[in-house]
């Protein structure tokens, strides 16, 4: 297979098109050109050659007339006309590959939708003017394009071969850090995935007001958040740090707003202030912003967890 992109300056959506087909190809000729010759005769065109044909591999969208866009609005470029046809069948290899399960083509074709709405789309904004980077000053876009050499690496290098040598190479260092990217948002999501299950069916206790989960790795705010209104408070036990931890539950994914905050005065405390305050001999730190503290023991984060509470409930306006 022979994938042809453009030479020159190169963007977040044509090097994450070409991320996603190698991935798939890894075997495929990778060729950076401007030449119509070499263009014509490529298995996938992307970002150049005036044409947008997923069944003949092209997929370019500066054209006159052009006009795709997703069902939202927003409009694709290169990134997203190739996410489009291949997105789902990269996330399934990601997920077989990196994470060790296999996806139905449903759950493949999601979690592609939703690494779309993620990052994709911002990556099309970005390249089409209608967004400044993807988000942010060092949003994708901004990132990736710190990568093509500026004027003192082409004053160094000059502007023949050595220079677009350099940029090529820049290219490929791009192709890497995009696919780690890939790898790691399919990875996130299969787990997520399969911590649904873990996280309905995890402990209540204290009249359903406070979860427990045996892994703290386990992501279950999404869960929590639209499934179980009446958690104020989730603990969970940290694998990694052998300690357990009370965190408390967002009110929305976009904002730090809580169902109930940890009590103000165990506020920026540790170890010995901390124990003394809330009696807990093993309590290890609360953070400043009460949105998770810690403590050694089941016994002792359970205790917190019920202070928690009695400060909920005596801060609850009466009838």
């Amino acid at each position: 297979m022979l994938i042809v992109t453009h030479s020159g300056k190169f963007h977040a959506d044509d090097a994450w098109a070409v991320a996603v087909l190698l991935l798939l190809y890894p075997d495929a000729e990778l060729v950076r050109t401007r030449d119509p010759a070499i263009i014509a005769r490529a298995d996938v065109a992307i970002d150049v050659g005036g044409e947008w044909n997923p069944a003949a591999g092209r997929f370019d969208h500066h054209q006159k007339g052009f006009d795709g866009a997703r069902m939202s609005g927003v409009p694709y470029a290169s990134a997203g006309l190739v996410w489009r046809e291949y997105g789902a069948r990269c996330v399934a290899l990601l997920a077989e590959r990196h994470a060790g399960y296999k996806l139905s083509d449903e759950a493949a074709q999601q979690m592609a939708y939703a690494i779309d709405a993620d990052v994709v789309q911002y990556l099309d904004l970005s390249d089409v003017g209608a967004a400044r980077n993807a988000p942010g000053s060092y949003g994708l876009s901004a990132i990736v394009s710190g990568f093509n050499p500026n004027w003192l690496d082409e004053q160094r290098l000059g502007y023949g071969p050595a220079a677009e040598a350099y940029r090529d190479a820049q290219f490929r260092r791009v192709l890497g850090l995009l696919t780690d990217l890939m790898i790691n948002a399919v990875k996130y999501r299969v787990g997520a995935q399969l911590a649904v299950e873990q996280v309905r069916h995890a402990e209540v206790l204290e009249g359903g007001r406070v979860l427990f989960l045996k892994n703290a790795a386990l992501p279950w705010t999404a869960i929590v958040r639209k499934e179980m209104p009446k958690v104020l408070f989730v603990i969970s036990y940290s694998l990694a740090e052998q300690r357990h931890m009370i965190h408390t539950v967002p009110v929305s994914a976009e904002s730090f707003d809580a169902r109930a905050d940890l009590p103000a005065a165990w506020a920026g405390l540790r170890d010995a202030d901390l124990a003394a305050v809330t009696g807990v001999p093993d309590a290890g730190f609360c953070h400043n912003g009460r949105f998770i503290a810690a403590a050694k023991s089941f016994e002792g984060i359970l205790e917190m967890a019920r202070q928690a509470l009695r400060e909920v409930d005596a801060q609850a306006p009466t009838a």
